[in-house]
């Protein structure tokens, strides 16, 4: 963040010549941003997505959360109707409701790589367990702790999982997730960086010690950046909001960027502006402001 001025009204705004485009799109992750804590989206944020999208600024979400988890929002995707998901593991169209998404694009982590990190991240934190993130299966350790919402398909070692002929073999790797019962964790996150190097993309959106790992180069910003391309639209003309380290690429590459006011320090590090809080509609509140300064 490029200074570190109060809010005085409804943002603080980014002080960036990017400030002045108009946006064309918003990219918004869900959990701590969008969505409040009790994972709904409230009727105002609803009103200022579809308010977004009438003045043809698209909307795309952006988040860590797999496909599956998407259907706290399938009902708010308007045009396009995709969604970012795992990280940037997939683009995800929403259109076909709950249990139908569609994936569009897969980044996915090869096994040989994902075995690596596995080891290196092992290696360097002994107590490490570890849960693999597929297209259509989630995996985990027998010692991985009860996070997710879902059962898992299958009980296994990771090694194990990971093999050639492991679970879910005809399926990508989307991520896996690396967990830790006892470390602080952004200091597990800077060991399992230092450890796995740039073999593969290791960030933390979880309030636990759970990292994500993800394949080199794969990440919010850089899935993101490809969606824009594609409809030519340059990142000056991106907004942007997050809440944790996962988001941070995102809110760096992204025109105009926003911390929401219960995000992580290196998120509002990272971003030129900052809102309300994910339970103060602090999304909606730039919205409302950006479409009003449309007038």
């Amino acid at each position: 963040m490029r200074d570190n001025a109060p809010v005085t009204s409804a943002t603080r705004q980014p002080e960036t010549p990017a400030a002045a485009l108009p946006p064309r799109l918003i990219a918004t992750d869900l959990d701590g941003t969008l969505l409040r804590d009790d994972k709904s989206v409230s009727p105002r944020t609803i009103a200022a997505l579809a308010a977004a999208e009438e003045a043809g600024i698209e909307v795309f979400f952006v988040t860590g959360r797999p496909a599956r988890w998407m259907d706290v929002v399938s009902d708010h995707v308007h045009g396009h109707g995709l969604a970012i998901c795992g990280n940037g593991a997939a683009v995800v169209d929403l259109h076909g409701g709950p249990g139908a998404h569609r994936f569009v694009k897969v980044r996915e982590l090869a096994r040989e790589i994902a075995l690596d990190a596995v080891r290196l991240v092992r290696e360097a934190v002994p107590g490490t367990v570890y849960a693999v993130e597929q297209t259509y299966g989630f995996y985990q350790e027998p010692a991985y702790p009860k996070l997710h919402m879902e059962i898992p398909d299958t009980l296994a070692p990771a090694e194990e999982l990971l093999a050639p002929d492991g679970a879910g073999a005809g399926q990508p790797i989307l991520k896996i997730l690396a967990y830790h019962p006892t470390l602080d964790p952004d200091a597990f996150l800077t060991v399992a960086r230092l450890a796995v190097g740039e073999h593969a993309t290791i960030t933390r959106s979880s309030p636990s010690a759970l990292l994500e790992i993800s394949g080199p180069d794969v990440s919010k910003a850089s899935t993101l950046a490809l969606c824009c391309a594609e409809r030519g639209i340059s990142h000056e003309e991106v907004v942007a909001f997050g809440d944790m380290p996962n988001d941070i690429e995102m809110l760096t590459w992204a025109g105009r960027s926003y911390a929401m006011g219960n995000a992580h320090p290196d998120a509002i590090a990272a971003a030129s502006g900052m809102t309300f809080a994910n339970n103060e509609d602090g999304v909606a509140a730039v919205i409302e402001q950006m479409l009003g300064e449309r007038l």
